[in-house]
């Protein structure tokens, strides 16, 4: 490494941030990545440990001691390449992957890991202010032609590789705008959009063409968002192109199933979020969920669930309460038994500093209301014995609640997708396939391939972007019967 004794010398630097007050005003990103001589210090962390756990930690395998010890060495652009070389997206993992990486980071045994996303996020950065992020069309056609259908993380990997593979590739998209859950989902404060487009125009100039507005299959379910204004059957792309990949999101959503569910305020996270989105991107809604001047409760504890406290904050919401059915966890892990795993401990968010009420061990019984809209939310304290919950006596209690959010997860991709095409399911409702051996990727359906949410549910960005990338690999070796493309 660059600094062998870096990691002794230099404490981790968090990236700076403006102050919660003062961005709670606004939908803009308030991260500033770090500037030249922080990344420099902080990539001098990264210790010649002999094994680098972080790369199997991160699900794409970012080749992350090489990059830090080159942004040590001031070679920023042999570090984007080396950065592009296993991620297609930086950008995106940079700013809203919970980075696994660090908690697989060898320094982190015993003291802070090593800052291995903000380094990410200022390598990327440094690559779009300095235009070395250009179109890398294929120098050769193959002729032959795919449809991704979905343009999410998966689908804009898979629909990139293939077209530096030199095949003909179009992306069709349900909504008017492409990026799937990370055009319409993730809030603009943790993503700006500017950063999709710019990889759509991109994908464009190497010969992608994207569909925007289209709907593959029918029957599609009325609690999911859906902006087409034209439908497509499976069986039209399976004539037109030599290979189709699903490579939607898993957008459907856990439901509460809890008396006064009927009642107007309560919503679905996927229906308020999107909202907000297409709002910020100048469109007009007549009928957007508001939180302003409501006391809020948010039902749920990840991603999600914090998404929709920062949202609700920019409304302008009188109290913003979120609740977890599970218990509080620690707030510092136990890295002699967890390490180099992912760990379960208490992770406050942005939002969560913004300002929220977060309770744990809560169960929701009933929701009540007047006049057919809620106004109450009744629940309870829980306790867990031998992974069975059981509610603790006479701790029923009630919450003020104008408007109630559910941030449960997901329970699968959409079913109607995945039933127009006519491709297996596995137990939890994901297409099945494989992704070892041979045909790997593929449906039991000919030509039809699947990645992303779509194969193994609800997961992180980062996850999709590995998958799409291994996919795209599989759909060129079955085309051509060789790959050059990594896997």
């Amino acid at each position: 490494m660059g600094k062998v004794t870096g990691f002794m010398e230099y404490q981790r630097l968090q990236e700076a941030s403006e102050a919660p007050q003062s961005r709670k005003k606004h939908y803009k990103e308030f991260l500033v990545h770090l500037d030249d001589a922080q990344a420099k210090t902080q990539a001098a962390r990264c210790m010649d440990c002999g094994i680098p756990f972080c790369n199997n930690g991160c699900p794409v395998n970012n080749i992350i001691p090489d990059w830090n010890d080159l942004v040590y060495n001031g070679n920023l652009k042999l570090a984007l390449d080396t950065l592009h070389s296993t991620n297609n997206f930086p950008e995106f993992t940079g700013r809203i992957c919970p980075a696994p990486c660090e908690s697989a980071c060898t320094l982190g045994i015993n003291d802070d890991a090593v800052g291995i996303k903000s380094i990410e996020h200022y390598i990327i950065d440094k690559g779009w202010e300095n235009g070395w992020v250009t179109p890398q069309p294929a120098s050769v056609k193959t002729g032959k032609k795919v449809a991704i259908v979905g343009s999410g993380p998966a689908g804009l990997a898979t629909a990139q590789q293939l077209a530096r593979a030199g095949h003909e590739v179009t992306v069709f998209e349900k909504n008017d705008r492409a990026g799937g859950l990370l055009r319409y989902g993730i809030p603009d404060f943790k993503l700006e959009k500017s950063h999709i487009d710019r990889r759509i125009e991109q994908m464009q100039a190497e010969g992608v063409v994207f569909r925007t507005g289209v709907l593959v299959g029918k029957d599609f379910p009325g609690n999911i968002t859906n902006w087409s204004k034209e439908i497509i059957s499976p069986e039209q792309l399976q004539k037109d192109f030599d290979a189709v990949v699903i490579a939607g999101g898993a957008e459907v959503p856990r439901d509460l199933p809890v008396p006064g569910r009927e009642l107007k305020g309560v919503h679905f996270a996927m229906e308020f979020l999107p909202a907000q989105n297409k709002v910020n991107a100048g469109d007009k809604l007549k009928d957007q969920i508001l939180a302003a001047g409501k006391h809020v409760v948010v039902i749920g504890g990840g991603d999600t669930g914090s998404d929709c406290v920062g949202t609700s904050n920019r409304h302008g919401a009188k109290s913003v309460t979120q609740f977890e059915l599970l218990p509080q966890p620690p707030e510092q892990e136990n890295k002699a038994l967890v390490w180099p795993y992912w760990p379960t401990k208490l992770r406050t968010s942005s939002s969560h500093e913004e300002g929220c009420e977060r309770d744990w061990s809560v169960a929701t019984k009933r929701l009540e209301g007047k006049a057919g809209k809620v106004d109450k939310l009744i629940a309870c304290r829980v306790e867990w014995k031998d992974g069975k919950m059981q509610e603790v006596p006479d701790s029923e209690f009630e919450l003020k609640a104008d408007l109630v959010l559910l941030a449960m997860g997901f329970v699968s991709p959409v079913q109607q997708v995945l039933d127009a095409f006519g491709v297996d399911k596995d137990a939890r409702g994901n297409a099945r396939a494989s992704t070892e051996g041979a045909g790997c990727y593929q449906t039991n359906v000919p030509k039809v391939f699947v990645a992303g949410d779509m194969r193994r549910g609800q997961s992180l960005v980062v996850w999709a972007i590995r998958e799409g990338r291994q996919c795209a690999r599989e759909v060129d070796l079955a085309l051509m019967g060789a790959s050059v493309l990594p896997r």
